[in-house]
């Protein structure tokens, strides 16, 4: 006897009318037999239809958390169509399993689209975040510092691909992962050299600060605001009277990055002055110093109290 699943499972191909979310909401944790059928099932289903039925189950992962159509996007990443491929990698974006590991730095070989490799490579970032927190084996974090550094080191991989890559390994607090952002900072190349400070802000060293100091007076635009950024993410004080000057700049989108970076960065100093922000004839200004406050506030209140000895 065919189950209620089963059957929406066959009428996935077979049907001309767009699949309504509703029966796509009971492909959600598949059975293995389930999951079997569903592999033969899409095999013989047009590219169309299944660029269609798995940008669907993307949007419902979105919409309902409790909706898990992981088996399926595991399956998808062995497509033979860079669009599915890459919407299965959207789907898995909160998979935190080693398992996936591989399949992503296999989809980083040459012979798959490039999309599909800029894709996998920011995917990778997620783990390599994961084994900088000690969340990963020894052995998940080498092989995701060996794929990624190598396709940065590869000059015939394509910038965009070695730009995504050299972001995503960025996490790694490892000497050659250090070395790997210096000669990227280094390059002639402006595009890789904003990866490089954006990557210098995701490494967390306090060895990038005089860097991205210098590059906050930088004549382009693109490196302030990736420098200003960064500097968030270290959140050393020390940027802090700079940042300042910086919510001076010309460029709307730089004086936003440099208020946020205050708030993630807070202390007596950056307070004051986004309390100053509050009264800026600028509406932006003053709209993103209130929100930075607001989340300076969630901050503090989550903060521990002090010990206080007897």
């Amino acid at each position: 006897m065919v189950s209620p699943v089963d059957e929406i499972i066959i009428e996935l191909g077979h049907c001309e009318q767009p699949p309504l979310y509703s029966k796509l909401a009971e492909l959600s944790n598949l059975t293995i037999a389930a999951m079997e059928l569903f592999k033969r099932s899409w095999a013989t289903i047009d590219t169309e239809r299944r660029r269609q039925v798995i940008a669907r189950l993307v949007e419902l992962t979105e919409d309902n958390l409790e909706l898990n159509f992981d088996a399926i996007f595991k399956h998808c990443l062995q497509d033979q169509d860079a669009e599915v491929q890459n919407k299965a990698i959207e789907g898995l974006w909160e998979n935190e399993e080693a398992s996936l590991i591989n399949p992503l730095v296999d989809l980083l070989d040459p012979e798959n689209a490039e999309k599909v490799q800029v894709t996998a490579a920011t995917a990778l970032g997620k783990f390599a975040m994961l084994a900088e927190h000690k969340k990963l084996r020894d052995c998940h974090r080498d092989k995701v510092q060996e794929a990624l550094l190598s396709v940065i080191n590869d000059k015939n991989r394509t910038l965009e691909l070695r730009r995504r890559a050299l972001e995503a390994v960025a996490p790694l607090s490892l000497p050659q992962v250090n070395k790997t952002i210096l000669a990227a900072y280094q390059s002639d190349d402006s595009r890789l050299k904003v990866s490089a400070i954006y990557a210098m802000g995701q490494n967390c060293s306090p060895s990038w600060l005089p860097v991205l100091l210098k590059e906050l007076d930088s004549t382009e635009a693109a490196v302030r605001n990736e420098a200003a950024c960064s500097c968030g993410e270290l959140e050393d004080e020390e940027a802090v009277p700079h940042l300042i000057n910086l919510v001076k700049d010309t460029d709307i989108d730089i004086q936003m990055a440099a208020i946020r970076a205050l708030a993630k960065i807070g202390g007596t100093q950056a307070e004051e002055f986004l309390e100053l922000c509050l009264e800026n004839a600028d509406e932006a200004i003053r709209q993103a110093a209130e929100q930075a406050l607001s989340g300076l506030e969630q901050k503090e209140d989550m903060l521990p109290f002090p010990f206080q000895s007897t």
